[in-house]
């Protein structure tokens, strides 16, 4: 599709102007008319429109489907094509159909070339932006980016927040680090150096090839992981060298310096197969876009860029992923987490490396799909009517309109209900993905995080409260969770079982056996509660830490428990207390429980 020009062409981001500007694009579904169940997919660096199904030619009786998300997108997939439209186009600079430095330009005949101006990250999300204007969408149901297709998924949230109202960021951070910087260098001198590349004045000769395969070996081994290639070949040698250790065999080995590794002869395999499709002026391009993107140079800091959000967002890690490593999610969720936006975090097992977010995607297509399909957060209508009934003696105590943080936030009921009764801003920990996975689906903010180690990574004091509602318990170290807590949040509010219930203590005393009950149906060896306290305990332990613990309510499921309680016999009436703890003041702290 030729896109419709402003007066005097488009102007690009470094000054100059290009005359006109056509782009290649695919379209999986049916839209609504005004573009509310489209979801945009930003590829990645070197990917194209076709992100699934077949393309023009292929034969669906003979052939595979040749997207690169096969698996991802389709009928009850991860985005799902019975509900949503997908939509893909080529980027700017590229060479797949939307206009780069190999397209003609039609005010001398001949390709650009190395006439192609400079593009940016903000040039590329603004035809894209075009495109969708003029194919008559409005506002998007998300926008959706892995890797250099994550950065534009983010430069669109940023730059123009009221075009989506979803955006995922998947194996992608908001600028590169110094290592990736330092490869897209030698990649890029890999194709200046080739003596074919002829300062990009090459269209009417042979192509810098040398240097563009090169460049994609190397750029290949950063989207792997040293535990991906182990498993994947290892030492072994290709078949020929197994076969042939005659003289000869050996002579063209020393000629050649070839090792005969399968790690070289897959190398090889892409090198060439990358140069058969790709342009080399398009790759220098696009590379150095890549390299540039920083929103904190163009805002002056990153929560000033984020500050223009206004969609929510899922950001999606990799643990093998050494070319965007999970630490490199963490300044932008920072951001958002400051400036109160609706930011969710997932960090998945992906040993493959960076490119699992395209080939391994069991758990990916799972909570991009979880994400898409959520519920409205603050839609009384979502939640069960039990649940109503077994929080409200928990949520009464969250003022309303607070910012809160649950630590153990499990599927997100408590939170939902949070959200919807006193109309806060809620932000979940949760380590376990399955349970992640059904809080996104509820809508809840969730940051998939282990509790014991990675709550310092939460800015200080953006919550005015942290909850706790029976995870005390089954943290490895209760005592340095509590200084994080205070440290992130005003105040705590915490719900747990208690050990010194008159009920534990007489299955102790009269079967000499762990107990169980109601708050513990445990056995002793497959319990998770590794920390069990008593309300007596919690005060001597408030005290030791400077900490000030007040008892909001208690309760009883046994007749005797209620009256033990009236009596003022907590510790030995409650099976479970809700306590607000605080930094100590200059006041006593509470009386000791009995």
């Amino acid at each position: 599709m030729r896109l419709e020009p402003p007066e005097g062409g488009w102007r690009l981001a470094c000054g100059e102007t290009l005359p006109e500007i056509s782009v290649r694009y695919e379209m999986v579904g049916t839209p609504a008319p005004d573009g509310s169940n489209v979801v945009f997919i930003c590829h990645a660096l070197t990917g194209d429109a076709h992100v699934v199904g077949f393309r023009p030619g292929e034969n669906p009786e003979t052939d595979r489907p040749s997207g690169w998300w096969e698996g991802m997108i389709g009928p009850g997939l991860g985005i799902d094509t019975d509900r949503f439209c997908v939509l893909c186009a080529n980027i700017l600079g590229g060479c797949s159909g939307t206009t780069g430095p190999s397209s003609v330009d039609p005010r001398t005949g001949r390709p650009y070339g190395p006439a192609f101006p400079p593009i940016t990250m903000a040039d590329i999300v603004d035809v894209h932006r075009a495109l969708v204007r003029q194919l008559g969408f409005r506002r998007l149901a998300a926008v959706v980016g892995g890797s250099f297709g994550g950065m534009q998924a983010m430069e669109w949230a940023i730059r123009y927040p009221e075009d989506m109202a979803k955006c995922v960021l998947v194996a992608t951070a908001d600028r590169l680090n110094t290592q990736a910087l330092a490869f897209d260098v030698v990649a890029r001198m890999a194709i200046i150096q080739d003596p074919n590349w002829r300062g990009g004045d090459y269209y009417d000769g042979p192509r810098p090839a040398a240097g563009l395969a090169n460049a994609r070996r190397l750029a290949h081994i950063t989207y792997l992981s040293q535990t991906g290639m182990d498993r994947k070949f290892g030492r072994a040698k290709q078949a020929e060298w197994v076969e042939q250790k005659g003289q000869d065999f050996h002579r063209q080995m020393r000629h050649d310096f070839k090792t005969y590794y399968q790690i070289e002869s897959y190398l090889e395999y892409q090198g060439q197969k990358f140069v058969r499709r790709f342009d080399a002026n398009s790759y220098l391009q696009i590379t150095r876009a890549l390299d540039a993107y920083n929103p904190e140079e163009t805002f002056g800091s990153l929560e000033a860029a984020v500050r223009q959000i206004q969609t929510k967002l899922l950001m999606v890690s990799l643990s093998g992923d050494w070319l965007f490593p999970p630490e490199a999610s963490a300044p932008f969720v920072r951001a958002c987490l400051n400036e109160r936006k609706d930011i969710s975090y997932c960090h998945l097992r992906a040993p493959a490396g960076h490119d699992a977010f395209l080939t391994h995607i069991d758990q990916l297509k799972v909570v991009i799909q979880a994400f898409l399909t959520a519920t409205d957060v603050r839609d009384p209508t979502t939640l069960r009517r039990e649940e109503v009934a077994a929080f409200r003696p928990f949520v009464r105590h969250v003022p309303e309109g607070a910012r809160v943080l649950d630590i153990g936030c499990g599927d997100g009921t408590l939170l939902k209900q949070v959200a919807v009764s006193q109309r806060a801003w809620c932000v979940g920990l949760e380590r376990n993905l399955d349970k992640v996975v059904v809080a996104l689906h509820a809508g809840v903010n969730v940051l998939m995080l282990d509790i014991d180690r990675h709550l310092q990574a939460i800015p200080e004091h953006i919550f005015d409260l942290s909850i706790i509602s029976h995870t005390i318990q089954v943290l490895n170290r209760p005592d340095e969770m509590m200084k994080q807590l205070l440290r992130v949040s005003d105040w705590a509010l915490l719900a747990f079982p208690n050990f010194g219930y008159l009920g534990m203590r007489c299955q102790l005393f009269f079967l000499g056996r762990m107990p169980r009950t109601r708050q513990f149906p445990y056995d002793w060896y497959d319990t998770p509660n590794i920390h069990n306290c008593t309300l007596k305990d919690f005060y001597a332990f408030s005290r030791a830490f400077n900490l000030k613990a007040t008892l909001l309510s208690c309760r009883s499921a046994s007749l005797l428990g209620k009256l033990l309680i009236l009596l003022g016999l907590r510790n030995l009436g409650a099976d479970a207390v809700i306590m607000r703890l605080t930094n100590a003041d200059t006041q006593k702290g509470n009386a000791d429980g009995r």
